[in-house]
């Protein structure tokens, strides 16, 4: 029997799957996240190379018989190509964009967009097929929009809602804005009471976005009871995501886009959801499954 290997490498967590000729999932591995942009070039290769270990250490008799290896992994594209040279006894090796398990899970391999928040954002497509007719290669004609990382983009992301929440709380500890749920938030989160003592502590603060996307999900609890101010940076933060989609399907799909996946718990929410199909002019829809089941859906087109 033969194997093949899948990774969804990103910020939060690297998941890996070992799974048979027929599909099926013969062993499954979870590790820290290793995004080199987020970690550093050194921590990111090390723990994908540990995760990798300890996923083939399950299996007695894996080696030798791997015959491809899938590696979806966030940040640059250089560095995973590097690192998947580098692999032995892997079978043919692949490395891709995490975007693409997201959008295969969106379209089935077809034409189409997908919307993704988690950590950070992005927009992935795959335009219409050719006018041959025959289906693309399951990594061949996929657009990419957004992404930038928190420092410059981003948009609708655990970190952008945080930042936004972080600006309007500060002007409202400061007085020049009307009091809200977000202002609370900001100071449970930080332990701390003023204004100018919590942006220094942000200032200061050794993992800046981390700390500031962990006000996301207090962010939405706020907006989903109706606060309005949480209710604006929410639907702000992911309104121009959305914006990003419509831009990339106005110049891919001219005659009408066939209609997006929504990825994730921020888009998905139900106090986003919601606003996002009412604003959208193309049918939205959320994409069932976790990222690594498009990472299995994309190893069973590996031939």
């Amino acid at each position: 029997m033969n194997y093949k290997i899948g990774v969804d490498g990103g910020a939060t967590k690297t998941e890996c799957i070992l799974v048979d000729e027929g599909g099926g999932v013969v062993r499954r591995h979870l590790a820290p996240g290793c995004n080199p942009n987020v970690i550093g070039a050194e921590a990111a290769r090390r723990i994908a190379t540990e995760a990798l270990s300890s996923l083939r250490a399950g299996v007695p008799g894996v080696d030798g018989r791997v015959s491809a290896t899938l590696l979806c992994m966030a940040g640059p594209g250089e560095f995973w190509g590097e690192f998947a040279a580098g692999l032995a006894d892997s079978g043919r090796v692949f490395a891709v964009d995490d975007s693409l398990p997201v959008l295969e899970l969106a379209t089935g391999g077809g034409p189409g967009i997908v919307l993704h928040s988690g950590t950070g954002s992005f927009v992935a497509a795959r335009g219409p097929a050719p006018a041959s007719g025959r289906a693309p290669p399951p990594f061949a004609g996929v657009a990419y929009a957004g992404g930038l990382g928190w420092r410059f983009g981003d948009e609708g992301s655990a970190y952008d809602l945080g930042r936004r929440a972080v600006a309007r709380a500060l002007l409202e500890l400061q007085g020049w804005e009307a009091e809200s749920g977000l202002g609370a938030l900001l100071r449970t989160h930080t332990g701390l009471g003023d204004a100018a003592a919590i942006t220094r502590h942000l200032y200061a603060h050794p993992s800046p976005n981390t700390h500031v996307a962990g006000l996301a999900s207090g962010v939405l609890g706020l907006a989903a009871a109706g606060d309005p101010a949480a209710l604006e940076v929410a639907l702000g933060s992911t309104g121009a995501l959305l914006g990003l989609a419509v831009r990339v399907a106005g110049m891919l799909f001219p005659d009408g886009a066939p209609g997006a996946g929504l990825s994730g718990p921020i888009l998905t929410h139900p106090a986003v959801m919601p606003e996002l199909i009412r604003r959208a002019p193309f049918p939205l829809r959320a994409v069932a499954g976790q990222p690594i089941e498009g990472v299995r859906a994309l190893l069973a087109r590996i031939r």
